[in-house]
C-alpha cells in the first residue's frame, strides 16, 4: 500500500476550506493508503502564539481531525512535537537547502511584500523543516493545495540533491492535488483564499461555528449581477465558489447538474441550498467534535500516533545521520 503524508497547522480554528481542500480527502484517502497525518505545532510558532490559546487550538485541531472521519485505526495521527526527530532533520535539511530556494518560497516573499517587521527566522526556513515532515516517511503522495505544491516541489529537489549526494536516502515524493474544492475562497473577496487569518471574519466558515452565524456567513457571499448560478471563476468568481462548496459537500456533484438545478432560479434560493449543505455538514461535525471532547479518545490517539510514527522517523534518521558521516556510536 502506498503511503501518504500531511498535516495542518494548528493556528487558528479549522474552517470549511480546511474541511474541503485537506480533512475531506485525508478521510477519502485512510482506505486507499497507508495514511500519516500529522498537527505541525513546530510550524505554527514561526510567528508569536499565546500558549493558552495555542495549547487549545491543539486540542481542537485533533479532535477536529477525529470528528471529520480519521480513524485512529486506519490513520496514524500525532503531534509534530511528540516525534523529536523532525526538528532534527529539520536542521539538516536547512544544511542542504539554497537560500535562493527559500527566498522563492511565497508565504515569507508575502510577508515580507506587506512590509511586515521582525520576521522570524522559523518563518524563513520553515520549508525545509517541511521537507523533513515529508521525507521522514518514505512518502510517496503529499496532498496540497495549488498554493502549496512549490513545498513538495522544494522537497523533491533537496531529496534528489542529498540522493545524489550520499546514496539512495529518501523517496522522492509527489503532490497530490485535488481537483475539486482544493481551494475555496473567502465569502467576501473571492479573489482571496479563505483563511482563518482573513482581516473579515465574514467570509470565512468555521468548523464550530454556531450553525445560524454559519447560514448568515453564506447568505451574505458576494455574487454578481449576472442572476445565472453558472461556473464560471473568472468572470463569476463568488458564485463559483459557492459551486465549489456545494458540489464538495454533495459527493462532488458535476457542475453542469447544479447549473441544471438552479436554471432560472434566483441566487437566494441557490444561498440557501448551499447554506443547507454546509449546515448539515457543521452539525454532524460538532456533535461528534463534542462527543470526544468528553472522552479520552485524543489522548489514546497521539500516544498510539506519535509511537508510530517514531520507530520509523527514528530508523530514518539514524540512515541519514550515518550516511552524512554524524555518528559514531552504534544503535
Amino acid at each position: 500500500m502506498k503511503r501518504m503524508l500531511s498535516g495542518i497547522k494548528p493556528t487558528g480554528q479549522l474552517h470549511l476550506g480546511s474541511y474541503i481542500g485537506a480533512l475531506k480527502h485525508f478521510v477519502e484517502y485512510q482506505d486507499e493508503y497507508e495514511m500519516f497525518a500529522f498537527i505541525a505545532n513546530l510550524h505554527c510558532i514561526t510567528v508569536p502564539q499565546d500558549p493558552e490559546t495555542l495549547q487549545k487550538n491543539l486540542i481542537d485541531c485533533v479532535a477536529l481531525y477525529l470528528a471529520c472521519g480519521l480513524d485512529p485505526k486506519k490513520a496514524t495521527i500525532f503531534l509534530q512535537t511528540d516525534v523529536k526527530e523532525h526538528a532534527q532533520l529539520g536542521y539538516i535539511m536547512c544544511c542542504h537547502t539554497y537560500m535562493g530556494e527559500l527566498n522563492r518560497m511565497t508565504q515569507f516573499k508575502d510577508k515580507q511584500a506587506k512590509g511586515e517587521k521582525n520576521l522570524s527566522g522559523g518563518l524563513y526556513t520553515y520549508p525545509a523543516l517541511m521537507a523533513a515532515d515529508i521525507l521522514l516517511y518514505d512518502a510517496d503522495y503529499v496532498p496540497v493545495g495549488e498554493d502549496q505544491k512549490q513545498h513538495v516541489e522544494l522537497t523533491r529537489d533537496i531529496a534528489e540533491r542529498m540522493n545524489n549526494r550520499y546514496g539512495d536516502l529518501f523517496k522522492v515524493p509527489e503532490p497530490l492535488i485535488a481537483k475539486v474544492g482544493a481551494r475555496i475562497m473567502s465569502l467576501t473577496d473571492p479573489s482571496k483564499k479563505m483563511s482563518k487569518s482573513d482581516d473579515n471574519n465574514k467570509g470565512c466558515v468555521y468548523l464550530l461555528d454556531p450553525l445560524p452565524v454559519a447560514r448568515k456567513k453564506i447568505m451574505s457571499a458576494v455574487t454578481d449581477s449576472y442572476a445565472n448560478v453558472h461556473f464560471d471563476p473568472e468572470n463569476q468568481p463568488g458564485i463559483s465558489n459557492l459551486m465549489q462548496i456545494l458540489s464538495s459537500l454533495s459527493n462532488d456533484k458535476p457542475f453542469s447538474e447544479i447549473e441544471e438545478e438552479f436554471k432560472g432560479k434566483g441566487y437566494g434560493d441557490f444561498k440557501r441550498a448551499v447554506a443547507d449543505a454546509v449546515c448539515a455538514k457543521l452539525e454532524e461535525i460538532q456533535t461528534k467534535y463534542n462527543e470526544i471532547l468528553a472522552s479520552n479518545i485524543i489522548e489514546t490517539t497521539l500516544q498510539e500516533g506519535a509511537a508510530k510514527a517514531s520507530v520509523i522517523a527514528s530508523k530514518k534518521l539514524d540512515k541519514v545521520q550515518r550516511a552524512i558521516g554524524m555518528e559514531i556510536l552504534d544503535k
